[in-house]
């Protein structure tokens, strides 16, 4: 029994020919603009990383900066 996968099931709610002809092997006349999707959607991945790291670096700042100012308050 074959896994289906949330994209053929997108695929095939899209568009019933497009997932049987998916299905064949058959490639779709839109590739540049699913490979452009693609790009968009890695670039976005990384944005959303790299603003993680921000955040875990905003973090350590301000709680670097809360304990020199109790430092300074304990003098």
């Amino acid at each position: 029994m074959r896994t289906l996968r949330a994209s053929e099931l997108g695929s095939f709610l899209y568009c019933q020919r497009a997932w049987w002809y998916q299905r064949q092997g058959i490639a779709g006349q839109n590739q540049a603009e699913l490979a452009s999707g693609t790009a968009f959607h890695a670039g976005h991945a990384r944005s959303g990383k790299l603003a993680l790291v921000f955040r875990r670096v905003a973090l350590f700042l301000i709680l670097l900066a809360a304990a020199l100012v109790a430092v300074q308050l304990l003098r």
